[in-house]
């Protein structure tokens, strides 16, 4: 063998060597991502392609599910496990419960370092704000969900998975709270809500976007201010059971007997969803203050999508003994006060949870 020869070789075996330690090094380097699956639209299935709002939600499990979007292998290390197959209409306070401990035990696992929970558009809003009171992690936690079925034309749930993977192996994405990956936007689990039935951009919030993911990259522009995960005063690891909340939706002209039937149900808190300024009708005022003079609590929101209730604005909340929820919706008040009861039924501490979460 020639001199020549001889070091080709050598130069040869050394750019091998280097090329396999790099393909390893990027192998070792990506992030590991467990998907929990839920069921909803993400996992459904129409009778044709033109069906994109006429389907059966939650048919194809996590394994399909991953399957159908091969790329996923670029950004991450991504293994899936079915947590339910349900329409997210039919999630109950226990089915929160068992999801959120599911989700602490896997961000105490350190070699996972992410999580993504596929999950219905319907009650998606309502997921992701008790994940983000109740579970202590830095951790990447990712909602994501569609509004169209795999098998229909122009469908958004593999892009959206795409995209709620990579948020969940972004280090960027720590310390940010849970979030939900819908249309592009990085959205706060704390405020985004489903305010669109049928098209695409179902999601927002009135504060706005946190960023963008594009083509795999993530654009971050804000943060929450709002404490939750690992700042928060409650864990699931220590709830087992939740308080029964219910909602009665404010209407003209309608009555006090949903109120009194709520009370006579058990409900530990009542959320008022009032017209306006989480407004109550004068002849409804009676009957809640005897309510809240029996032990539950009057918690006033508002029916309107954007703005915050006001205390002691349209009602005097202190001469009431009533908590008002600030920007908070009516079903992300339910899931609050429900959080909140756990802990404590002094309407002075319920109203600061509402103030600082």
């Amino acid at each position: 063998m020639s001199l020549m020869q001889s070091s080709l070789r050598g130069l040869l075996a050394v750019v091998l060597t280097a090329a396999v330690g790099c393909a390893l090094a990027q192998s070792v380097s990506k992030p590991n991502v467990v998907v929990l699956a839920t069921g909803g639209t993400i996992a459904g299935a129409g009778a044709s392609a033109a069906n994109s709002a006429t389907y059966q939600a939650a048919k194809v499990p996590v394994d399909k599910l991953i399957a159908g979007v091969p790329e996923l292998a670029d950004v991450a290390h991504v293994r899936g496990e079915q947590v339910f197959q349900i329409a997210s209409e039919s999630f109950t306070n226990e089915k929160l419960v068992t999801l959120a401990k599911r989700v602490s035990a896997l961000a105490k696992d350190p070699a996972v370092d992410g999580i993504v929970i596929t999950h219905g558009t319907d009650t998606v809003e309502e997921t992701s704000f008790f994940l983000t009171l109740t579970v202590h992690t830095d951790k990447p936690i990712v909602m994501v969900a569609s509004m169209r079925p795999g098998t229909a034309m122009s469908a958004d749930g593999m892009l959206n998975l795409y995209n709620a993977v990579v948020l969940a192996g972004d280090k960027e994405s720590r310390g940010k709270g849970v979030l939900i990956a819908m249309n592009d936007d990085i959205l706060s689990g704390r405020d985004a809500a489903k305010r669109v039935n049928i098209k695409t951009n179902a999601f927002s919030s009135q504060w706005g976007a946190l960023g963008l993911v594009v083509e795999g990259r993530s654009y971050w522009f804000r943060a929450p201010v709002k404490r939750h995960t690992v700042n928060s005063e409650f864990d699931i690891d220590s709830i087992s059971t939740l308080p029964d909340v219910q909602i009665v939706y404010g209407s003209g002209n309608m009555g006090t007997a949903l109120y009194e039937a709520a009370a006579k149900s058990g409900a530990k808190a009542i959320i008022h969803a009032g017209t306006g300024n989480g407004s109550v009708a004068d002849y409804a005022v009676e009957t809640l203050k005897k309510i809240r003079a029996s032990g539950v609590q009057i918690i006033r929101s508002a029916r309107v999508a954007d703005g915050l209730v006001l205390r002691n604005s349209e009602q005097p909340d202190d001469k009431y003994d009533w908590v008002v929820a600030n920007d908070l919706n009516p079903q992300k008040a339910k899931i609050l006060a429900a959080v909140a009861l756990t802990k404590t039924n002094d309407p002075k501490e319920l109203q600061r949870i509402f103030w600082q979460y």
